[in-house]
């Protein structure tokens, strides 16, 4: 399978268009990692990602270390790149829900052109996010004793504030709308999807610490080879699991009629719609650990200003059960993932609209009803296979607190092995290779694998 694997990589180098958009694509990556290493002027942050460093030994960094991850340790390093692409993708994300519930919206996104206005829309919301979130991440440049528990020490080496702020909110901007731009061009000139390829490499730019992590860990005298090799054993079964559930779907049939388009009769024909098992992806995780990650934080800081007595001790217990590595936490991570994961199928999935045009096409379901039985039938089975795939999210989300507070791994190993990391991770590059796979196809090679293509895997 190895063999098979770079002679496949060899055929994409041969075919001319893929092998400008592969070099097209690295160069690009390239030259966001750039942004992401290029501090803000008037800014010192050796301190700031020494103490990430320190924290994600103990904690994985908390809200701030999941956000340092997305945008790939920019923010710790109080980088030009340190806002991410994050603005970009919030913006989108709302505009989508926006266009689920408020009808001129869903009524401009069925227009010829419609599409293009909605991007637009958020384009101009990302810019709004990127002004507002890049002066918040200024202040907490600005005074980092109060943004980061337990930090000490200036980052500030500016001699004039508000010359500071204005500058490093307008860098932090053009930062964010840079890398969108960047990832808008490798998925039009590029290869995959352009945005999830930046904050894919953001992720994989921590695999070296983490493998020094592992490493240091295995030095130990109480480790022994065979924990490695259990390791290994269980992020290969992981990611098989992943790619399964990422890839699978029930395959609906659809039968279409004969019917007549002005003197011509168009034959029927036998077709089937897929539904994905994971609709939602990684959206659900991203949810729920970005909601459950403040009240920690807010009951935290009562219990630090609080006077001694009741209100002291309920804010402390809060935040105790409201750790990352309480069971309380994990209880309610779960059960908030699988309320995001039905949240997004219903505001995403229309299955009204597709049980209209399935009657309008002369389409239907065999043994099945046109009309509303049809948006029942749907809407009965999305909500079956939702189900597992929530099930499995909230299993893989879980493993990598799971690994770091009863096994005592390295956080910034176990993150490696599930959350967001895995689920992006995975789910970016195989829609990347789906994208190569389509190239060699059409240039008769084979795929990435002689059976089971990327393309057609259920």
């Amino acid at each position: 399978m190895i063999g098979q694997l770079f002679n496949t990589l060899a055929n994409c180098l041969k075919i001319p268009e893929l092998r400008s958009r592969i070099l097209f694509t690295a160069l690009v990556l390239a030259v966001a990692r750039v942004i992401a290493l290029t501090p803000v002027p008037g800014l010192d942050g050796s301190k700031l990602a020494l103490y990430f460093a320190e924290t994600a030994k103990t904690s994985g960094g908390g809200v701030f270390g999941l956000y340092s991850m997305f945008t790939g340790g920019a923010l710790e390093q109080c980088a030009v790149g340190a806002l991410g692409i994050m603005p970009y993708i919030s913006a989108t994300i709302f505009i989508q829900l926006l266009t689920a519930v408020v009808a001129p919206l869903g009524k401009l996104a069925r227009e010829e052109g419609g599409r293009a206005k909605l991007v637009a829309y958020g384009r101009y919301l990302t810019v709004l996010l990127c002004l507002g979130h890049g002066l918040i991440v200024a202040l907490g440049w600005e005074n980092p004793e109060k943004a980061f528990q337990g930090f000490s020490g200036s980052l500030v080496t500016a001699e004039n504030l508000w010359l500071y702020r204005i500058q490093t909110v307008m860098i932090l901007t053009c930062g964010t709308l840079f890398l969108m731009w960047l990832g808008e061009q490798i998925t039009e000139r590029g290869i995959g999807n352009g945005v999830s390829l930046l904050i894919t490499v953001g992720i994989l730019a921590r695999l070296p610490n983490a493998g020094k992590s592992l490493v240091s860990m295995f030095q130990q005298e109480n480790s022994k080879f065979l924990h490695l090799v259990l390791l290994v054993v269980v992020l290969a079964i992981v990611v098989a699991g992943v790619v399964l559930i990422t890839q699978g779907q029930r395959k609906i049939p659809v039968q279409y009629a004969q019917r007549a388009v002005g003197r011509k009769i168009m034959s029927g024909g036998t077709s089937f719609m897929p539904l994905r098992v994971n609709y939602a992806g990684v959206m659900p995780v991203i949810f729920a650990q970005a909601i459950l990650m403040f009240p920690g934080m807010i009951f935290e800081k009562l219990a630090a200003i609080l006077p001694a007595g009741f209100g002291k001790q309920v804010s402390i217990y809060i935040a105790s059960h409201l750790g990352r590595q309480g069971f309380t936490y994990l209880f309610l991570y779960g059960l908030m993932i699988l309320f995001f994961s039905y949240f997004w199928v219903a505001t995403q999935f229309n299955e009204l609209q597709v049980a209209d045009d399935l009657k309008k096409h002369g389409g239907y379901i065999p043994g099945v009803r046109p009309g509303t039985a049809t948006s029942d039938f749907l809407h009965n089975t999305m909500s079956r296979i939702t189900l597992a795939g929530a099930v499995f999210l909230v299993v893989i989300a879980i493993i990598p607190t799971v690994m770091s507070a009863y096994l005592k791994i390295d956080p910034l190993v176990a993150q490696f092995f599930g959350g967001t990391s895995l689920l992006i991770t995975v789910g970016v590059l195989l829609d990347t290779m789906r994208q190569m796979e389509s190239y060699l196809l059409m240039r008769h090679y084979d795929g990435f694998l002689k059976k089971g293509k990327v393309r057609g895997r259920a």
